[in-house]
């Protein structure tokens, strides 16, 4: 999405037009241009704050305080490590300290092939399955480091690899 072309303007302005009437459209308007497009760059903030009348700093605020926006595209499979005291406790960062061993790229980063992210999370909420991870939504309970391998072929092999 480096350049939004006139029919990704369109869109971003169609999402933008279902709150109108909404007090305080902002987080429903990015929430559906992350969904929509995976990620909210400044070009997309931009053309928000034109719609809107809300301030691009204000926008990128926004973007940038909630750890589910991102400014930069995410992989196929966006996978996160709870970190949270829970989970921390019970091995968490030597589960995402495998992650991307295995993956070769850091927290927050994605791999070249733009199949796997990698997002250290705080508290998910599962203190009673840490260590927690999760993949699109998909929990993985009481994850351990010797099960990491397995669950990164599992997605490769939905990709043929």
């Amino acid at each position: 999405m480096a350049h939004i072309n006139e029919a990704g303007v369109k869109k971003i302005n169609e999402i933008c037009d279902r709150y109108i009437g909404e007090k305080t459209p902002l987080m429903m308007i990015l929430s559906d241009i992350q969904n929509e497009y995976g990620y909210i760059p400044l070009e997309v903030q931009q053309i928000v704050s034109k719609k809107t009348g809300i301030s691009v700093a204000e926008i990128y605020g926004v973007v940038t305080f909630y750890s589910f926006f991102s400014l930069e595209p995410k992989g196929k499979y966006v996978i996160g490590c709870c970190l949270g005291t829970a989970c921390y406790v019970k091995g968490a960062q030597q589960i995402i300290d495998k992650f991307s061993e295995i993956l070769g790229v850091k927290p927050g980063e994605t791999t070249a092939d733009g199949l796997f992210t990698i997002d250290a999370l705080r508290c998910i909420g599962a203190c009673g399955i840490a260590p927690a991870v999760t993949i699109n939504g998909k929990v993985y309970p009481k994850m351990t480091v010797d099960a990491v391998q397995g669950v990164v072929e599992e997605y490769l092999a939905k990709e043929g690899k």
